[in-house]
């Protein structure tokens, strides 16, 4: 962050693009805990309305400033319109402040631009992408991250992710052109224990280290080996190595290559 000072903006947010959140703390509509390990952050914070769809086609828009968002990895752009309507965007990785982009079904291929898949050449970087048209951008959001076209074939564009999965989006649905900007947010250090309890985490017990009614890794004196086969959840799953996609999803029909498995070092 040391190194973006001088390119966020300092006056502070937009304020017709604030709105607050209500936090729940990993709570369901009965108030109980459906999320372990949420609570606490004294942080007080205002959520942006970010525009993921930017249905504004064929409208240019000029980058009037680049901030920070404390609800998400990436910065953010704001944009003013030619007709004067201003919008938060997911800011992309060399934008600049005074730059214009554009929203189009065929614009030029440039930092910043939305365009259709079907439209955007082979081997161009992108994100911010569409599953189903004018339903918004869903995928490949997170600071530095972008996906790949690799190919063109009939109404589907060819698309390789950050995971290494390969899928086939309709070509039809919008993309921006870039990479998400801040792709140094994977090297900050914590640095302390306090500064993730300021952003809503709170600390997680080892299931070794409790009893036996409360996880199955618990009792036994002293550190002990967990006693069974394999790990298991709180609730007596099996913690690791299983699928958890649903084997009828819809949109399985879409991958081409499932993703590759990390290699041990």
């Amino acid at each position: 962050m040391e190194g973006y000072k001088n390119l966020l903006n300092k006056k502070g947010p937009e304020k017709r693009l604030l709105i607050p959140l209500k936090k729940r703390a990993g709570r369901g509509l009965q108030g109980t805990i459906t999320v372990r390990h949420k609570g606490g952050g004294g942080v007080k914070k205002l959520y942006r309305i970010i525009d993921f769809g930017q249905d504004k086609v064929n409208v240019p828009a000029k980058v009037v400033s680049i901030e920070y968002d404390p609800y998400r990895t990436s910065f953010i752009c704001l944009l003013q319109h030619q007709d004067g309507e201003k919008r938060y965007q997911i800011c992309p990785h060399g934008l600049k402040v005074g730059d214009e982009i554009l929203c189009a079904e065929n614009a030029e291929v440039k930092i910043g631009n939305r365009i259709k898949l079907k439209n955007i050449p082979v081997g161009t970087q992108i994100f911010n992408i569409e599953t189903e048209p004018g339903r918004g951008g869903k995928l490949v959001r997170g600071a530095g991250s972008s996906a790949r076209v690799i190919a063109q074939e009939g109404k589907f564009t060819h698309l390789v992710f950050p995971s290494s999965e390969t899928k086939k989006v309709s070509g039809e649905c919008y993309a921006s052109i870039g990479q998400v900007s801040f792709p140094e947010h994977k090297f900050i250090v914590i640095g302390k224990a306090g500064t993730v309890r300021r952003k809503g985490k709170r600390p997680t017990v080892r299931g070794t280290a409790m009893n036996p009614p409360d996880h199955p890794h618990g009792g036994g004196e002293g550190k002990t080996p967990i006693g069974l086969k394999y790990p298991k959840t709180p609730w007596g799953k099996h913690a690791l190595g299983v699928k958890t996609r649903k084997r009828k999803k819809w949109t399985s029909k879409f991958i081409l290559q499932r993703r590759s498995k990390k290699s041990k070092k």
